[in-house]
């Protein structure tokens, strides 16, 4: 059986996580797929290629991606080089303090190409990532024509 893991599941959005697979052949050729929907819907997603090491096991932080969204060893890269499927689309989150982007990190075999992929997957997770923090406060500022927001920790 083949897992995923996201190290912390739910941690901060500037925050470094660990991604890990398990559960492969030595040496099996995967792609390893992130993605999100934004608040209106408009999906984000990176992918990045993979040789599993000798005892199955895939990690983006220690293991160079060998193309996709980027290659090389980036331990974050798949959250980094998310890409929107719409052109000219940012990826912006206004509801900082409500709720959490979470983004979905998916493994298939084999190189996997296209924006759609309809294949299930040979294993996931998510993760939850926060743009505040618990017990931040959030405090509106409107002086004058300055509009923003203030955030005061615990």
């Amino acid at each position: 059986m083949v897992e995923v893991t996201v190290t912390p599941r739910s941690s901060l959005a500037d925050q470094p996580v660990q991604v890990r697979v398990r559960g492969l052949s030595p040496s099996q050729l995967v792609t390893l797929r992130a993605w999100l929907k934004d608040e209106h819907g408009e999906c984000f997603q990176s992918r990045a290629f993979f040789h599993a090491d000798g005892s199955g096991e895939v990690d983006p932080g220690s293991h160079a991606a060998l193309g996709g969204s980027y290659s090389g060893v980036w331990p974050m890269g798949l959250f980094w080089f998310l890409q929107p499927d719409t052109l000219f689309r940012r990826l912006v989150k206004r509801d900082v303090a409500g709720s959490p982007f979470l983004v979905r990190l998916e493994v298939f075999d084999g190189l996997r190409l296209g924006t759609e992929l309809q294949e299930q997957p040979l294993g996931w997770c998510e993760a939850e990532r926060w743009y505040v923090g618990p017990g931040v406060q959030r405090v509106p500022v409107r002086e004058g024509r300055v509009r923003g927001a203030l955030f005061l920790p615990p």
